[in-house]
């Protein structure tokens, strides 16, 4: 059953000196509502062109710096048939907000990939109008990914020079109502962020409310204006996730990407956890997708999903 907390419940909890008991109480509502199985998703960068702004991103398009690139529908659909044949059953396909990505191209590039896979398809390519999420979710999209980052309306104007939380969190509600898996999910240790932030991001979550949430430290990237922030508390990270799971217990939760180059050796898989994506990025565009900086490993598909099942198993856990 899911737990209800206010603001301030929250906001107690994320304080606390002893968080162990809810960390078990967390793995205990992930055991009973979802289960021992660890979900690998496919990741596939298509295209780092952005329009937007982004204050934190590394993707920013004010960045004349940063080599562009876009892989054509067939480098997709090859890369998401590479993945299928090793195990893969999710493929989610991210990109900036890139204007050339149209609507009908997507819906294509979904529809061709659940021919020859029967993958179920993520989408992570931004805010579009009400029609567009119709469209995508009638060509076959199973689920839509829209972080909202931050629920402190301010801040997010701060962050996002070109938006509103509103207009964000209104296409999270129309995925919703169009009948997509919807994820949501935000950093920890953002500049000017309070636990009192973070209680309203974990309750922004709920009230959608999101099938999945992604929730990771925030990485300064040396080319935005966030520069000079400090990274994010691993530890803070992993107890929003805790929360997430007790607010939302049928939630895939992922161990974020961000959290692995925090040091996290999948202790976040002991507090709620469930899911865990893997970049399977051709190498010739991987090194340019850096929303913030990483050292990232070649691209070896068959290779580095053995190794994560292998992982996996090791913490007593069922990879699928």
């Amino acid at each position: 059953m899911r737990a209800e907390f206010t603001q301030g419940e929250l906001v107690e909890l994320l304080g606390r000196e002893d968080f162990a008991p809810i960390y078990a109480q967390a793995d205990q509502v992930r055991a009973e509502a979802v289960g021992d199985t660890v979900h690998i998703r496919a990741l596939l960068e298509i295209s780092n062109h952005c329009r937007r702004v982004c204050a934190y991103c590394g993707l920013r398009s004010p960045r004349t710096d940063l080599p562009r690139y876009r892989m054509t529908p067939e480098e997709i659909v090859s890369a998401a048939c590479e993945a299928h044949a090793v195990g893969y059953r999710t493929i989610v396909l991210q990109s900036g907000e890139d204007p050339w990505f149209t609507p009908k191209i997507l819906g294509e590039l979904v529809g061709e990939i659940k021919a020859r896979t029967g993958m179920a398809v993520t989408l992570g390519c931004g805010e579009m109008p009400r029609e567009d999420y119709a469209y995508l979710r009638q060509a076959g999209t199973d689920r839509y990914l829209l972080k909202h980052e931050t629920a402190d309306p301010d801040l997010y104007r701060r962050l996002h020079p070109d938006s509103t939380l509103e207009q964000r969190v209104a296409c999270l509600r129309t995925l919703k109502e169009l009948g997509y898996e919807t994820g949501s999910g935000f950093m920890v240790g953002l500049p000017g962020q309070t636990l009192d932030t973070l209680a309203r991001d974990l309750l922004l979550l709920a009230s959608i409310p999101c099938d999945m949430a992604g929730i990771g430290p925030f990485l300064p990237h040396p080319d935005t204006p966030l520069r000079d922030g400090t990274p994010g508390d691993p530890e803070l990270t992993r107890r929003c996730v805790a929360l997430a799971r007790l607010l939302l217990p049928t939630a895939n939760l992922p161990a974020t990407t961000a959290l692995t180059v925090r040091g996290d050796n999948g202790q976040v898989f002991s507090g709620g956890a469930n899911v865990v994506m893997r970049k399977i990025t051709p190498n010739s565009y991987k090194r340019m997708y850096e929303i913030y900086p990483a050292q990232l490993p070649d691209t070896d598909i068959p290779a580095q999903r053995a190794q994560l099942e292998e992982q996996i198993r090791n913490l007593g856990r069922v990879p699928l």
